[in-house]
């Protein structure tokens, strides 16, 4: 089972951030500096989404549609029901990062890699992170806005308007000049990954720094984190056997089930984070602790179902999904997820 690098490196930054806080005027200009990367971060993401593989894949709308209910309806109900275990298993703040969690979009880069890996749909998962992300930089804060209210930092109408600012105008000058620039951005892919990462590690650092300095992370002890991981072990598993069977149900092939589980059961980190450090603030620290756990246990668990997957005898009859058009699509989607 691997262990994904990034997660190292993003528990050395909130390491840093604990030994090292930034404070005073270090934290006003890491905190601008966090503003402008998450700015970029979404001015790249919207670069790189290819609106006419996006129209393509409206072609396959059922499994759009049950990937995003998945997402946005199945996930955030499953939050809501966890409700009940505040505050025996988990702190107010833990679940409240909890029930976030459930709220943002599915992942690109790895629902493509285990989508291929266990010979399903490729193209399909694709659009369907695809559309998650589109979908989810305007669904995940007004879910925010209606679930969370006042919880955590604090959802107001000021924290509407660094969304819009911050991620959806950023977002959609990158659609409006990728026919200028994405050549380039194509071009420079892999160095361009390194800066998705770079900023998602500064937004980290200074999220971490804000609880430092706040005090907040004598909330946390190891009992709550190991009922935080009990906790998300059985969201995982709740939401792999439903995109499964329940993909089964409605009567899709298994190279499209294998797209639906993949792409549903999955929480993107890359979108996740900087949506947290401008919904949370000084709090954001807590509320993204969950998603980084969640995404470590995700990649995990569906490294393994994807080998497994590949092995069934079903899938000796069916093709290995077409290699070119996932190589194409990789190309327009975020480098980490």
């Amino acid at each position: 089972m691997p262990i994904d690098p990034y997660i190292l490196l993003l528990l050395g930054t909130v390491g840093l951030a604990a030994l090292l806080p930034a404070r005073g005027t270090g934290a006003d200009v890491a905190s601008g500096a966090s503003t402008a990367a998450i700015a970029f971060l979404f001015f790249l993401y919207g670069a790189r989404l290819s609106t006419r593989e996006a129209v393509e894949g409206l072609k396959h709308w059922r499994l759009h549609v049950t990937v995003l209910a998945c997402t946005f309806v199945v996930f955030p109900l499953l939050g809501l029901a966890a409700r009940g275990l505040e505050p025996v298993l988990l702190t107010h703040n833990l679940y409240t990062g909890l029930l976030f969690l459930t709220l943002v979009p599915s992942t690109i880069q790895s629902s493509i890699a285990f989508t291929s890996m266990a010979r399903g749909n490729v193209p399909a998962a694709i659009c369907a992170g695809s559309f998650s992300s589109l979908v989810g930089i305007v669904v995940t804060p007004l879910l925010a806005a209606a679930l969370l209210g006042n919880s955590g930092g604090g959802f107001s109408a000021d924290s509407l308007v660094k969304i819009v600012l911050q991620l959806l105008v950023p977002f959609l000058a990158g659609q409006v000049l990728r026919r200028w620039i994405g050549g380039f951005i194509t071009r420079h892919k892999k160095v361009l990954g390194y800066v998705d990462r770079g900023s998602i590690l500064l937004v980290v650092y200074t999220a971490f720094s804000e609880g430092m300095v706040q005090g907040i992370w004598h909330q946390v002890s190891a009992v709550r984190l190991a009922g935080l991981l009990a906790v998300e072990a059985v969201l995982l598993a709740v939401m792999l056997t439903l995109t499964w069977y329940g993909a089964k149900a409605l009567g899709f092939h298994r190279e499209d089930r294998i797209a639906i589980q993949f792409a549903g059961s999955k929480k993107s980190l890359a979108s996740g984070l900087p949506m947290a450090s401008v919904l949370f603030g000084a709090h954001a620290s807590l509320a993204v602790l969950p998603l980084m756990l969640f995404h470590q246990m995700q990649l995990m668990v569906c490294a393994v179902i994807a080998k497994r997957r590949a092995h069934d005898p079903e899938a000796a009859t069916t093709p290995v999904p077409p290699v070119a058009a996932s190589r194409i699509a990789v190309g327009t989607a975020p480098r980490s997820d």
